[in-house]
């Protein structure tokens, strides 16, 4: 891909310059052009600083400005919108509602028709309800955002694939490896883009993780994790439920193999105790515990073992903003065809990678009862 401003070839998929002797310049902006999106996020070369600087003197950020508020001038308004309902508004589905209302960079290319609810809400903050069936057959909707109970994804997914509608669905997917293979083929088949927001790979605390294991050899690790009681008959299996963490540790040391897993559970105190023991293609051991119960705060403690030291906890890393609309942003990337084929396929490997790793830990636990 050749670079959106200055028409060098590209090494990302985003549309910006990663030119080796890049000046790097964040800058939050969206622009459409050649009918292609760029978000948030430039890294301008010397060939960018020519263009708004004379040459042989730096990068004035006077003009790297008033460059950008004339590019976002232009293209101040979309040609192409996608409408937008979202189906259930629990915590995620507000937000999601909330980040599409607001003038951010993505929502642009958004309009939110409405949302879909089991309950009688009439409208939320000026956006209306609407029948699932309405936004099942309405040509003005064309994504679908699920943000209902895991339990209800994958019959949500296939409603509205086989509409002919984009869906974003907030993790995990499905309960079950099988179902989830099964809808990305029909996405395939209807040629549409199927999203499952991972919101966790987003946070400042993974982008610290990732920066402290690259390169480095990994002897045993292991990952706690500890929150209020969750009904597993909304949201799945605890493996299923706290997918995110394992998806932490694939992204972190690659695919992992299933040693022995565990459940202990005293339903009577809505207390539970999820013991995974895992292996990476090296053979390093890993151990992923999910601790459930009422008065457990929410909190992730780990411990990560290497030949060069170790790391023992988190540290504060800062505030997690605006996660679901950093997610929200690759989605709409995904809608304009700003992904390679490369990258959604490695995206897809692990994600079912992950939810068949939940499925066999599922089945594990299941035999030992």
């Amino acid at each position: 891909m050749k670079c959106l401003l200055c028409s060098r070839e590209c090494k990302g998929h985003s549309g910006y310059c990663m030119g080796t002797n890049s000046r790097k310049t964040r800058e939050k902006t969206t622009s459409v052009t050649q009918g292609r999106v760029l978000i948030l996020e430039r890294c301008w070369s010397r060939k960018h600083q020519e263009s708004v600087s004379p040459p042989g003197q730096p990068l004035h950020w006077q003009n790297l400005s008033e460059l950008l508020e004339e590019e976002t001038k232009m293209s101040a308004e979309p040609e192409r919108k996608f409408g937008v309902v979202v189906v259930g508004v629990g915590r995620a589905g507000f937000v999601r509602i909330r980040d599409l209302r607001n003038p951010h960079a993505s929502s642009a290319f958004l309009n939110l028709i409405g949302f879909v609810s089991r309950r009688e809400l009439g409208h939320i903050d000026e956006v209306q309800q609407i029948s699932l069936e309405d936004a099942l057959s309405s040509q003005e909707v064309e994504v679908a955002y699920i943000c209902s109970e895991s339990s209800s994804h994958e019959d949500y997914i296939r409603q509205f694939l086989n509409a002919g509608k984009h869906v974003l669905v907030e993790y995990p997917m499905t309960l079950s490896w099988a179902a989830a293979k099964d809808l990305w083929e029909v996405a395939e088949q209807k040629g549409k883009v199927l999203h499952e927001e991972h919101v966790e790979l987003l946070m400042e605390e993974f982008a610290f993780l990732k920066k402290e294991v690259v390169g480095k050899d990994l002897l045993k690790g292991s990952l706690l994790f500890t929150a209020g009681p969750l009904e597993e008959e909304r949201f799945g299996f605890p493996a299923f439920s706290g997918i995110s963490r394992l998806t932490w540790l694939v992204s972190l040391f690659g695919e992992l193999s299933l040693v022995s897993a565990t459940l202990e559970e005293r339903k009577e105190d809505q207390y539970m105790k999820m013991t995974v023991c895992l292996e990476t293609e090296n053979k390093r051991p890993l151990t992923w515990i999910e601790e459930k119960g009422p008065g457990l705060k929410r909190n992730r403690h780990l411990s990560f073992h290497f030949k060069s030291g170790s790391l023992e906890n988190m540290p504060n890393v800062g505030v997690n903003k605006n996660i679901f609309l950093k997610d929200q942003n690759i989605f709409v990337q995904k809608l304009f065809g700003q992904f390679s084929e490369e990258e959604l396929a490695a995206e897809k490997k692990r994600i079912l990678h992950c939810l068949w790793l939940a499925e066999e830990i599922q089945k594990y636990c299941s035999s030992k009862k």
